[in-house]
């Protein structure tokens, strides 16, 4: 699926994001024309998604995030799309998982800090449908946060 020289251009590009086309293609050893092909290959096949920024929550003054994990009243059918459409509205959700077995959904939520998260909680989480369990599990601290893949 992908040869060397497309494993080379990701190995690069996931290592520093920032670089530029031509740098890209530069550290690659081809042409800006061959690297620019095979990344619009890389898209249009979905193995490249996008380049975008990465924010720190930290830095913009959000200093909580907790976990959530959902237990979902299934006894209605309708339950888990019900769910996931109000949950994709809370603009503090920043991640949504789904999962077979005990737990259902896990939310990221981020908030400024205890009292703020305690409005999200109360105003926005509890009144979401169908939720039959949560349980809250606040992050400590983030040890290891890699999208890479060993190319």
């Amino acid at each position: 699926m992908l040869d060397d020289a497309d494993r080379r251009l990701l190995r690069y590009w996931q290592a520093e994001p920032s670089l530029s086309p031509g740098e890209l293609a530069d550290r690659c050893g081809m042409t800006p024309g061959k690297a620019a092909r095979r990344i619009a290959r890389l898209q249009e096949d979905g193995i490249l998604r996008g380049v975008g920024a990465v924010v720190d929550w930290v830095a913009l003054g959000y200093a909580v995030e907790v976990s959530l994990r959902i237990t979902l009243d299934k006894t209605q059918g309708n339950a888990f799309d019900a769910f996931m459409a109000e949950a994709r509205k809370v603009p503090e959700v920043i991640e949504l998982q789904t999962f077979l077995g005990r737990v259902d959904v896990r939310l990221s939520i981020i908030a400024r800090d205890m009292a703020h998260y305690q409005q999200i909680y109360r105003g926005r989480i509890l009144t979401l449908p169908h939720i039959a369990d949560i349980e809250a599990l606040m992050q400590v601290a983030r040890i290891k946060s890699d999208q890479g893949l060993p190319l």
